[in-house]
C-alpha cells in the first residue's frame, strides 16, 4: 500500500498557489490602501517627535481621521449605484489630496529628516518640525498646481511620425489626437468647448479620440460632450470606445457620437486616399469590451482589417496601449492609445507601468509598430495634474 500523504504537487499547482494567494491579498489592497494613504501622514506630521500642543495634535488628528472614513463613503455615495456627483468630486478630491499628501510625507519624511539629521540642524524636535511644514507646503502647492493643470486647456504636443509604408502622397498627413476626455460630475461644457476650438486651429485631416468620453451615461454628459459636433477634419473625425464607456452603457456612447458626426470604428476600418496614396484607419474596441458582456462588443483587430489590402499602411485606434502586442503581431505601422494619464499624478506613472507597456510619448514595438500614447485631454477622478500635463496631439 502507497502512502500519498506526502505526494509533491505536480508542476502546474505551485504557480497556481502563489496566483491563488496573490488575488487573496489583492482583495485587502482597497482596505490597506486608504489606512496607509492617511497613518503615514498623521505620523510624519503629528507624531514623529514633534511634541506639538495638544489642541493641534488633536484637530490635526481628528482632520486626518475625517478624510480616512469620509473618502471611502463619498466615492462609494458618487461612483456606485448612487452616482452623486457632489459625493463624487469630495471622494475624487480627497483620494487626490490624500495621494499627493501621503507620497510627499514618505519623501520628505525619510529624505529630508535625514539631509537635516546630517546637516546637523537643529534637536530632533526642531527636524522633525521641519519636515512637517515642508510636507504641508509642497503638498498645498502642488494641489494648487495641479488642480489649475487640470483645469486649464491642454497645451498642443506636436510631432512627426515616419512611416516607411506611408506613400509620398500622404506625406504630411495631419492627425489630430483627444482622448480620456472624461466629462463627469465637475461640469466642463465650457472647458470641452475651448478644446474643441484648439482642435480646429490645428486644420487636421483626420481628428481621433480614443476612448473614455466621460465618466456617466450619454443622456446624462450629452452637455458636456456636445461641443465635439463642432470639430472640424479635412477628411474624417473618427472614434473607439475606452473601458468607461464599459462602465455606463457604452452603446449610448456610440450612438451620441454617430450623431454629433463622429465614425465610430467598431472592429472596422475606412479609407482614406489622396494622391494616388491610400492610409487604412482601423479602430477596436475596447479589451474590457467582451467582458462587460454587452452584445456584439469586443476588440477584434481582424475584423477591423477585413477587406484591407495587407500592403497598406495601417493607422490603429485602440484605447489601452497593451493592445499594441496585436498589433505588432498583424504588422500595423502605428496605434494610437490613451487610457494612461501619463500616470496623471507623479509617481502613479510607476504603478500604471505593471499593467501597460508605455505610459507616454512615441515608442517602437515589434519589426515595424509605432505606439503614440497620449497622456490624455482631461482627467480621471482626482481634479489634479502633477508633473504630466495633459495634451492635444498633433502627428
Amino acid at each position: 500500500m502507497t502512502d500519498t500523504s506526502d505526494t509533491r504537487p505536480t508542476e502546474g499547482e505551485a504557480p497556481l498557489r502563489r496566483q491563488s494567494r496573490l488575488q487573496r491579498l489583492m482583495r485587502y489592497v482597497p482596505l490597506i490602501a486608504p489606512v496607509l494613504l492617511f497613518a503615514v501622514p498623521c505620523w510624519v506630521l503629528l507624531y514623529g517627535g514633534q511634541h506639538w500642543p495638544l489642541p493641534a495634535t488633536l484637530l490635526g488628528t481628528a482632520l486626518l481621521v475625517l478624510g480616512l472614513v469620509g473618502m471611502p463613503f463619498a466615492m462609494a455615495r458618487g461612483h456606485g449605484r448612487r452616482q452623486q456627483d457632489r459625493a463624487a468630486i469630495v471622494g475624487d478630491t480627497l483620494l487626490g489630496a490624500s495621494w499627493i499628501l501621503f507620497t510627499w510625507s514618505v519623501l520628505l519624511g525619510v529624505l529630508l529628516r535625514l539631509v537635516l539629521t546630517v546637516a546637523g540642524v537643529g534637536e530632533s524636535q526642531d527636524r522633525a518640525r521641519i519636515v512637517a511644514w515642508a510636507v504641508l507646503g509642497v503638498t498645498a502647492v502642488l494641489l494648487a498646481w495641479g488642480y489649475a493643470e487640470a483645469r486649464r486647456v491642454p497645451r498642443v504636443r506636436r510631432l512627426d511620425v515616419r512611416l516607411p509604408r506611408l506613400g509620398p502622397g500622404l506625406d504630411g498627413f495631419r492627425v489630430a489626437l483627444v482622448t480620456d476626455t472624461h466629462y463627469g460630475p465637475l461640469d466642463r461644457a465650457r472647458w470641452s468647448a475651448r478644446v474643441c476650438e484648439t482642435v480646429n486651429t490645428l486644420e487636421a485631416d483626420l481628428v481621433c479620440h480614443t476612448g473614455d468620453i466621460a465618466d456617466g451615461t450619454a443622456e446624462r454628459r450629452r452637455a458636456q460632450a456636445a461641443p465635439l459636433g463642432t470639430v472640424r477634419a479635412t477628411r474624417a473625425r473618427v472614434y473607439v470606445t475606452g473601458n468607461h464607456e464599459y462602465y455606463s452603457e457604452a452603446q449610448g456612447w456610440v450612438d451620441l457620437m454617430d450623431e454629433l458626426g463622429w465614425q465610430p470604428l467598431r472592429n472596422r476600418h475606412l479609407l482614406l486616399e489622396n494622391g494616388g496614396d491610400i492610409l487604412v484607419v482601423a479602430g477596436v474596441d475596447d479589451v474590457t469590451a467582451e467582458s462587460s458582456g454587452l452584445a456584439g462588443h469586443r476588440a477584434h483587430l481582424a475584423g477591423a482589417l477585413q477587406g484591407a489590402d495587407p500592403d497598406l499602411p495601417v493607422l490603429l485606434l485602440a484605447h489601452q496601449p497593451k493592445f499594441v502586442d496585436q498589433a505588432a503581431a498583424a504588422g500595423i505601422d502605428l496605434q494610437l492609445s490613451g487610457h494612461t494619464h501619463g500616470g496623471q499624478i507623479w509617481p502613479f506613472h510607476h504603478l500604471v507601468r505593471i499593467d501597460q507597456p508605455a505610459v507616454a510619448g512615441l515608442s517602437h514595438h515589434g519589426a515595424r509598430t509605432l505606439l503614440y500614447t497620449s497622456r490624455g485631454t482631461g482627467f480621471w477622478g482626482p481634479p489634479f495634474r502633477v508633473f504630466a500635463p495633459s495634451e492635444i496631439t498633433l502627428l
